[in-house]
Parts: C-alpha cells; sequence; structure tokens
C-alpha cells in the first residue's frame, strides 16, 4: 500500500513537470473559487496538504474522511486551477520519518 502511495505522488509529479502551462488551457481548468466550491458540493472535500511547485505553482490535495474522495489541483499564477488527478480510498496519514541508514 505504501509503494502505490508513493507511485501515485510521483505520478502526480510528472504530470505537473509534463505540461503545467498546457494543463492550463485544457477542459479540466477553471478559476480556483470555482473549483474548491465544486469540489466541496460534489465530494465533500477540503484542503488537506498545499505546496509550492515549478514556477510558483501551487500545489493542493483536496480529500474527504467521508467519502475517501481526493483531488490533486495545480493553480498557476493567474488563478486557474488545473484538476492534476483524483481517486478514491483516501487516507490521512503521520508517519515518522524511518531511522537513518534503514532501507524503506
Amino acid at each position: 500500500m505504501r509503494h502505490m502511495r508513493r507511485t501515485a505522488a510521483l505520478g502526480a509529479v510528472a504530470l505537473l513537470a509534463l505540461g503545467q502551462a498546457s494543463m492550463a488551457q485544457g477542459s479540466n481548468c477553471a478559476p480556483r473559487e470555482r473549483v474548491v466550491q465544486r469540489l466541496a458540493d460534489s465530494y465533500g472535500e477540503t484542503r488537506q496538504a498545499i505546496g509550492l511547485g515549478a514556477n510558483n505553482a501551487v500545489i493542493e490535495v483536496f480529500a474527504s474522511d467521508e467519502t475517501g474522495t481526493w483531488t490533486i489541483t495545480v493553480t498557476m499564477a493567474s488563478g486557474m486551477t488545473c484538476l492534476v488527478a483524483s481517486g478514491q480510498a483516501y487516507e490521512r496519514l503521520a508517519e515518522a520519518l524511518p531511522a537513518k541508514g534503514e532501507d524503506t
């Protein structure tokens, strides 16, 4: 399960690296306010994590503990937000770093 989560996260990063600019023109994009409202209304998702990506893009993870759905978005400086990935079976984790020298 841990390996699957890592693979999904790496896949999302790869998608971002391959075409943030092209995603901003795709059909999975809208103004951030509209995207956030739709995730809340349709799926009960709220923001769970946030980070800064390449070219000052804001990467956010939205999820619902109730339904288990999750969505990763990227918001460009223009304010357009694009859906990068989504899925089911969201699980909140609080894992400690492995001890130095320990193979994960």
